[in-house]
């Protein structure tokens, strides 16, 4: 019989394109279907099995074998990640056998009766849904449990390195912890040990005896701050130092704090200069905000200077120092001969090389007006302190008009100093006896020395 289009026919839905002129009622061999006897499939029926349409019976059940496949997948990784053993790869359970055993209706026109009557006579395996649905159950089993096998394994791997590495730092500090006491201890006995005693620095490592250096020059210069520096002077500082100057009795309200946002010690009066503040500000300390130096504590990285802060900058302030000195040599020229002013060798070179200080002048020229002055000598300079830097002390006495009245005498000139305007009344004012037994006034002005007072 002659097939019609869409039922069996070549390039019809649900079968296999035909190559030749045979009839669609016979196979490859030549025999027609109602005679050729039933037989297993072979390697030659496999491209016709791999076409069998599935019906929507055989797609449910395929979707209720996924649905399950994910459902046993999401509850062993539930089990895996609450650390549960949870059950083994069991049996699969058996394949739900289809509810109806009638033949799937197919989604295409039939094909021949001849044909229909054929197929389940050439095939006698199960349904293709079922087949199709326990092999995705398998290949699910396959590839589920053994990730579950393999998490719980890389998990105790890695708990087990982790404890391993933590066990080796904590030996690994152990170790150095003992070594480093250990060479420590080796380190002070061979210094404070007879054989490993120094003559330089006396048996203290070099860098102790550094901080020790540096400690004192601070507190040398705290000391010498407190008693020389006037009491408004405004002091800049890096902190360490600061702390020793409040130690010392100088408030904190003086104190200007360096590194603590501050651009320079511009608006301070005297900076001290140490190896921080040094390494802070490099040359410019010198050539543009501090150019004189009125103390110096200590040598090399543990130094500890005391300087003047110039306001107008470096140069503006060497000017107003030179022409200072300038007027105050010729304030000294004119006392020398006075005669009512006597004065020591050492004295008289002083005052004709203008290194008394304007204050002092001041003072001496008012008492030489009123009394027969004898000035012994004037205090030497501080350690480090720049060329020119005005001496700021003196020992004098009045020369009393009668015999017995030294005492008197010298506590008239002492009250008459106290006397005097803020800018010119000394810091101290006390009475001291000398090594030849004579008993003067020590007259004592504070630091830094104000410029310009004697004028043109």
């Amino acid at each position: 019989m002659r097939a019609r289009p869409g039922r069996g026919a070549p390039g019809g839905p649900g079968m296999p394109d035909s190559t030749g002129a045979r009839s669609p009622e016979t196979g490859a061999d030549g025999l027609p279907f109602r005679v050729r006897p039933p037989r297993r499939p072979e390697s030659g029926d496999i491209a016709a099995r791999d076409r069998v349409i599935l019906s929507d019976h055989d797609l449910a059940v395929i979707g209720r074998a996924v649905a399950r496949v994910r459902q046993d997948g999401t509850d062993d990784r539930q089990d895996a990640a609450a650390g549960g053993s949870g059950p083994g790869p069991g049996p699969d359970p058996p394949a739900e056998e289809p509810r109806e055993t009638r033949p799937p209706e197919p989604r295409c026109p039939a094909p021949p009766p001849a044909i229909t009557q054929a197929l389940p006579a050439a095939n006698q395996a199960p349904p293709w849904g079922t087949v199709l649905a326990t092999t995705i159950r398998l290949r699910a089993r396959e590839r589920f449990w053994p990730a579950t096998t393999r998490w719980r394994v890389f998990s105790a791997l890695i708990l087990a390195a982790v404890l391993f590495c933590g066990g080796a730092v904590t030996v690994a500090l152990t170790r150095g912890t003992i070594a480093g006491k250990g060479a420590a201890g080796s380190a002070q006995r061979a210094g404070t040990g007879r054989a490993g005693t120094g003559a330089a620095n006396g048996g203290q490592p070099p860098g102790a005896a550094a901080i020790a250096a540096a400690a004192a020059a601070r507190t040398a210069a705290a000391a010498w701050m407190a008693r020389q520096v006037a009491p408004a002077a405004i002091v800049a500082c890096d902190p360490q130092m600061c702390a020793v100057l409040q130690s010392k009795g100088i408030p904190a309200g003086r104190l200007l704090l360096l590194g603590a946002g501050n651009a320079g010690p511009l608006g301070s009066d005297v900076i001290v200069s140490t190896a921080a503040v040094r390494e802070e500000f490099g040359s410019r300390l010198t050539s543009v905000y501090a150019p004189v130096a009125l103390a110096t504590f200590g040598s090399g990285s543990a130094q500890v200077a005391v300087r003047v802060v110039a306001a107008d900058g470096s140069a503006a302030y060497r000017r107003s120092l030179h022409a200072d000195a300038a007027a105050r040599r010729a304030v000294g020229a004119l006392l020398l001969r006075n005669p009512g002013l006597r004065v020591s060798p050492a004295g008289r070179g002083d005052l004709a090389a203008g290194q008394v200080d304007a204050r002092l002048l001041s003072a001496i020229g008012a008492l030489a007006s009123l009394y027969r002055v004898d000035i012994t000598g004037f205090g030497a300079p501080a350690a480090g302190a720049s060329p020119g830097v005005p001496l700021r002390s003196a020992d004098m006495s009045p020369v009393p008009a009668r015999r017995g009245r030294d005492a008197a005498a010298l506590n008239s000139v002492k009250r008459f100093l106290l006397a005097q305007q803020a800018n010119f009344r000394p810091a101290d004012v006390t009475t001291v006896r000398l090594a030849s037994g004579q008993t003067v006034l020590h007259v004592e002005f504070t630091a830094p020395s104000p410029l310009g007072l004697l004028g043109p």
